[in-house]
Order: structure tokens, then sequence, then C-alpha cells
């Protein structure tokens, strides 16, 4: 007889309900920037750049990424921002160090609200998609299995995950899950939220999602 399917497992989940979990830290941390209020992680829109060489963005939270060789895990996200910059932007990271890592985020590109997925190992970047995304709250997941990522999204009135893209992981050492707001106005106080953190180490890779033609 066949073996009952196991369940994914649940790693690590955090709604930053009035406080940061066990594990997080910050690269380059401004403490008057972020705030942890019961509806969330909220971080102000400031200037700064991951995207390339600058690599001068303030408040990059990190965290340990479980070892993928034991199976595919999954790290998703609820995020939640107006921008009115360009590329101004809010991502779920898969991180090694400012130079190499895989984002997709809810970003402003030329005028439009999209979701963005960028791959960039030694400073040099790659954009894998920009899918217009009407609403300023998504959900984001990536998934990864051995050296492989894809990076998805879903609406908040839907069930149905579609694929922005797919890309080899920038390997640089051991990998991290990363939270990043970038590109902000300098004068104008606007802060993203953020929820719903969760990593899961998967059974089985599911049907897939819907993929964006």
């Amino acid at each position: 007889m066949a073996s009952a399917c196991r369940a994914d497992e649940v790693l690590f989940k955090d709604d930053f309900a009035g406080k940061l979990g066990e594990g997080w830290s910050w690269v380059r941390e401004h403490r008057e920037a972020w705030r942890v209020s019961p509806r969330g992680l909220e971080v102000r829109m400031e200037p700064g750049n991951m995207w390339g060489p600058a690599n001068n963005a303030k408040n990059v939270l990190v965290r340990a990424a479980p070892d993928t060789a034991k199976g595919e895990i999954e790290v998703s996200v609820y995020v939640e921002n107006h921008p009115t910059e360009q590329y101004e932007q809010v991502d779920l990271v898969w991180y090694y160090d400012d130079s190499h890592m895989v984002k997709i985020g809810l970003e402003l590109v030329d005028g439009r609200l999209s979701i963005v997925m960028g791959r960039e190992e030694a400073d040099r970047t790659r954009t894998i998609a920009i899918v217009p995304h009407s609403s300023p709250s998504v959900r984001l997941r990536l998934l990864v299995s051995g050296s492989r990522i894809r990076g998805e999204f879903r609406t908040t009135d839907s069930e149905t995950w579609r694929t922005a893209g797919e890309c080899d992981l920038p390997v640089r050492g051991l990998g991290k899950i990363s939270l990043q707001c970038y590109q902000g106005p300098a004068k104008i106080e606007r802060w993203a939220r953020i929820t719903e953190f969760r990593i899961v180490r998967t059974n089985a890779r599911r049907p897939g999602a819907e993929r964006e033609p």
C-alpha cells in the first residue's frame, strides 16, 4: 500500500505582530525608519539601491535560509506599498550578499505598477520579468529547489499563483532570505507594510502555477 503523502512543513512564520520574530538581522539599519505594529512590519521607503553596484539601501532585513539540498523551499510574504518614484520597490529576495541575489517585488516602472523579477551576480543585473499589476498589494513567493529558483505572485482576491520567471541561483556561500524596500523619495514620508511571512519545506511540487504569456 502506498504511504500517505507527507504534508508540507512550516519551518518559520512571522506576522510581525508587535515584534520581529527570532533570527532576523539588519544590514545598514536605520532604526527610525522601521517599526512593528499590530498591522505588521512597516518600513519607510527611503532612497538607496540594491540593483547593481550601489548597494546602499538601508534597512535590508535578512535571515538564514534552510538547506535546499534537503528538498524544495517555499518562501512567501504579503507586501503593500503605494509607490510614486521610478523603481521604488518592495522585494522578497533570495540573498547571498549585496551583489548576489534574486528578487521578486512590487515596483513602479515607467509610471506603471509592476511585478518585477530580477537576478544579480557580481553586481551584474538581469531583469527576468516585468508584469503589470493593478493593485498596491500582492502576495509574493519564491520556490527554490537545488540551484533553481522560481518567482510567483498572486492578488489578494485570488488563490491562483502566477509565475513571473525562473533562473539559476547566483550561489555565493550560504543562502539567506531578505526583505528589501528602497528607491523611495527623500522628502516624502511613506511606509511599506509587510506581513504573513512564511518559510515552508514542500512535500512535492503541486501542479504548476499559471505562467504569464
